[in-house]
C-alpha cells in the first residue's frame, strides 16, 4: 500500500482502535485511555486508565483492595450497580467493583486458584463484596416490607452485616463465556430453593436437578477450602470470619 494512503487512514484507525478500548465489558465501566502518540512512525499506546469512583477511593483509604488487583481473572458483575436485585434499585451509582479487607481477598484469590485447578475453563463471578453501611440503609428502607419481616431479606443495618465490614462476599461460577452456571435459582432468590441446607430434600422433589446441586456444591467445595464459611439460607453467601472477628480486627464500614 502508497505511504501516503497509510498517513491518511492512520487517523481514523487511531480512533477506532480508542473506540474499541472504551467499550464497557463485564469487568466494569469503560476505562479512559492515554493519548495515543506516533515517535518516529511508530505507534505507541500507554496503558488504559480506569477512574476511581468516589466511594472507591474511600475504600482505598480505609485500606480495602480490589479483589482483581490480586487475581484479574476473577469476574465482577455487581448486581447493586443496576437495577437487577431485590429492591430493583441501583444503590452504588458509578462504582463497580468488588472490594475486601485484605486477608478476606486473599482468600478469594487463594478460592480462585483451587477453582481453576478443578476447572481451567471456570471462574468466580462476584455479585457483592463489600457493603458500606450507609448502603445497607438503602436496602433496608428501600425494601418495601413491613419492619419486622425485612431482617428475612437483608441484615439490619444498625447491627450490621458481615458485608458491612468488608468480609463477606455474594458470587458464583462462571463458565469460559462469562456466563453464570445453573445454580436453581437466581442470586438473591429469597426462598427454601436457595437454602443449601434443603438440597438434598429440593433434589429428592425434583425441584433442584442433580447438576445444580453439583455446581453449588463445587462453589461450597472451592470457597470452603480457602477459608469462608457458608451460610444456610443463600447459597451465594460466604463470610470470611465471624462477625466477632471481622468487629474486633476491621470494624464497620461507614
Amino acid at each position: 500500500m502508497d505511504t501516503k494512503i497509510i498517513w491518511i487512514f492512520l487517523p481514523v484507525l487511531l480512533y477506532l482502535s480508542a473506540g474499541c478500548e472504551r467499550r464497557q465489558d463485564r469487568l466494569g465501566r469503560a476505562p479512559t485511555t492515554e493519548v495515543v502518540a506516533l515517535d518516529s512512525g511508530t505507534l505507541v499506546r500507554e496503558k488504559p486508565v480506569r477512574v476511581q469512583s468516589a466511594l472507591e477511593q474511600d475504600l482505598v483509604k480505609k485500606g480495602l483492595v480490589n479483589v482483581r488487583d490480586l487475581d484479574s481473572t476473577i469476574l465482577v458483575d455487581l448486581k447493586y450497580t443496576t437495577t437487577d436485585n431485590f429492591v430493583g434499585v441501583d444503590v452504588y451509582g458509578d462504582f463497580d467493583q468488588a472490594y475486601l479487607q485484605v486477608e478476606p481477598a486473599r482468600k478469594l484469590a487463594r478460592a480462585q486458584a483451587l477453582l481453576k485447578e478443578k476447572h481451567a475453563d471456570y471462574t468466580l463471578l462476584i455479585y457483592d463484596a463489600v457493603r458500606p453501611r450507609r448502603v445497607q440503609y438503602i436496602l433496608w428502607d428501600t425494601l418495601q416490607l413491613p419492619e419486622r419481616e425485612k431482617p428475612k431479606y437483608v441484615a439490619d443495618p444498625r447491627e450490621g452485616s458481615i458485608h458491612n465490614y468488608g468480609a463477606a462476599v455474594d458470587l458464583t461460577i462462571a463458565d469460559r463465556n462469562g456466563a453464570a452456571l445453573d445454580m436453581g435459582t437466581v442470586y438473591d432468590f429469597f426462598g427454601k430453593l436457595a437454602y443449601p441446607t434443603l438440597e438434598q430434600e429440593m433434589l429428592q422433589a425434583g425441584k433442584l436437578s442433580a447438576a445444580q446441586v453439583k455446581n453449588r456444591e463445587l462453589l461450597r467445595e472451592v470457597m470452603v477450602s480457602a477459608g469462608f464459611t457458608p451460610i444456610t439460607t443463600e447459597w451465594w453467601h460466604f463470610n470470611a470470619m465471624s462477625r466477632k472477628a471481622a468487629d474486633a480486627q476491621y470494624g464497620i464500614v461507614e
